[in-house]
């Protein structure tokens, strides 16, 4: 199998670095990233141009939406699904007016990069301190800069909770304990949405589950994977 990783809201592949090396048994790791396309549409047909002929799904927050995207245009590829720290809600009103605001600015305004604060929002308390941590998220929205910044920031994402389920394929479902920015509710809506999808819960982690317990989100994601090729996939 093929596992193929799309991150989050600026974020690139660097978001999976620690849990990569553990997923090694499971075939080789492919990284997308979502900066082609002005739509989720867009964006995964660009990302599925150059994706292998099947693969296992993994979509962080953002990467989320981008793969259910990429399921619902190319079913037959996807082999398994795996969600983490996303959610199926659409924009909410607040979210909105913020795009709107955004789209009247001019193109060309600089990007002066991801706040300290607002990166240490999306950690556990326990980790909002870790200059570490949001050096590499910051690093990371700088790599893209201003044009991708805009791009993502301006995605339309609609309400798909009563489409999932169509969703058919094996799903796992993961949580951040303290995620502030994707809630355990909105993790258990994609999970009771998909019809026969495993969850869980990753402990002491905010948002950015990859880099909060890389080796913990290895080790369900490597469970899983095993349990789904030794026999059906049960929650």
């Amino acid at each position: 199998m093929t596992l193929l990783m799309i991150p989050g809201f600026m974020l690139d592949a660097d978001l999976w670095r620690d849990v990569e090396p553990a997923l090694a048994p499971w075939g080789p790791v492919t990284h997308a990233v979502a900066t082609e396309g002005d739509t989720l549409a867009e964006m995964a047909q660009s990302i599925l141009k150059n994706a292998p002929p099947t693969f296992t799904l993994v979509g962080f927050s953002m990467g989320g939406y981008v793969a259910r995207e990429i399921l619902r245009q190319a079913p037959d590829r996807v082999e398994a699904l795996i969600l983490i720290a996303t959610s199926a809600r659409g924009d909410s009103e607040i979210q909105v007016k913020r795009k709107q605001a955004l789209a009247g600015q001019p193109d060309g305004i600089t990007f002066k990069g991801l706040s300290s604060v607002a990166v240490a929002s999306s950690l556990h308390p326990d980790n909002a301190g870790r200059t570490d941590l949001i050096m590499r998220i910051q690093e990371m929205g700088q790599r893209f800069g201003g044009t991708v910044f805009r791009r993502q920031s301006l995605l339309d994402r609609r309400d798909e909770r009563g489409e999932l389920g169509t969703i058919t394929c094996p799903t796992l479902v993961i949580a951040g304990d303290e995620d502030r920015l994707r809630s355990r509710e909105e993790a258990l809506e994609l999970h009771e949405g998909i019809a026969g999808s495993a969850f869980a819960v990753i402990e002491k982690t905010g948002h950015m589950v990859p880099m909060e317990a890389p080796e913990k989100l290895a080790e369900v994601m490597s469970g899983w994977l095993a349990r789904r090729q030794n026999g059906p996939i049960t929650t």
